[in-house]
């Protein structure tokens, strides 16, 4: 039996319990988290339950054009008022170059790909958490209001540490340079 299978019969039993009432599309908490897609950053490890926030989750927890859209739309139609950008120690997209990564999955599918891919590879994670604030910022529809907070998760102790950070909110914010991640 494949996960998926395991999964579907999962929701078997589940649908047998499902409550409509506890869960709304509107996070209690009004919180969108944008984070890395590693499985060691979990829920538990900040304090959230299900409900409780929107969990927008890529590679590197980067603030790409599909982020910024979910963020928009958890804001402006769901209500969320704060967003955290989570990244983490021991992070993959730290661990090879842009052109590294593209050249070891082109020789492991047999060929190029047939539109292109940004990885947004990085050296440094409080960096890159800057660097996906900054650009939060700087797209039009993010409200004032919006609070953005960005923050590093170590995966040895579990330990979230804010990175510094003032929010500028100005038209001169430069967007984010595609080639260099910067």
């Amino acid at each position: 039996m494949s996960v998926i299978d395991e999964v579907l019969a999962a929701n078997a039993l589940y649908k047998e319990n499902h409550d409509t009432s506890l869960y709304s599309p509107s996070p209690r908490r009004k919180l969108a988290v944008l984070m890395c897609m590693d499985t060691r950053l979990t829920l538990g490890a900040l304090g959230l339950d299900f409900g409780d926030a929107h969990f927008i989750r890529n590679a590197g927890g980067i603030a790409t054009e599909d982020a910024i859209r979910s963020l928009l739309v958890s804001h402006y139609m769901l209500g969320t008022n704060e967003v955290m950008v989570i990244n983490h120690t021991d992070c993959g997209l730290q661990k090879a170059s842009e052109e590294e990564m593209h050249a070891l999955i082109e020789e492991r599918a047999g060929h190029p790909p047939n539109f292109p891919v940004r990885f947004h590879a990085f050296d440094d994670v409080a960096q890159n958490v800057y660097v996906q604030l900054e650009r939060l910022a700087s797209h039009s529809w993010m409200r004032k209001e919006l609070i953005l907070r960005g923050f590093v998760y170590d995966v040895k102790t579990g330990h979230l540490t804010e990175v510094p950070w003032a929010c500028p909110r100005t038209p001169s914010i430069p967007v984010l340079d595609r080639r260099t991640n910067r």
